[in-house]
C-alpha cells in the first residue's frame, strides 16, 4: 500500500489531514510535515487503527562468499 497524507481545506479555513498506509508511531513524525505544508498548528489529533499496527520490513541477505576459494 502506498503511503499518503490527505489534506482537506474547508471554506471556513479548517484543515483536516489524514495519514494513510503509515503504520505505527511513524505517523506521528509526519505531524511536523503537515504543519509545515499547511502553515498551521495542529490543535486536535486522533490515531487511526494503523497507529497500532507494525510496519513490515523485509531484508535481503546475499552471501557472495565462494566456498572452497581463497
Amino acid at each position: 500500500m502506498a503511503k499518503e497524507i490527505k489534506i482537506r481545506i474547508y471554506p471556513d479555513g479548517r484543515i483536516v489531514s489524514e495519514t494513510i498506509g503509515i503504520k505505527g508511531k511513524s505517523c506521528v513524525n509526519q505531524m511536523e510535515n503537515i504543519e509545515n505544508i499547511t502553515k498551521a498548528a495542529i490543535v486536535n489529533s486522533e490515531f487511526t487503527k494503523e497507529y497500532n499496527e507494525i510496519e513490515e520490513q523485509s531484508y535481503t541477505y546475499q552471501d557472495n562468499y565462494q566456498y572452497g576459494e581463497n
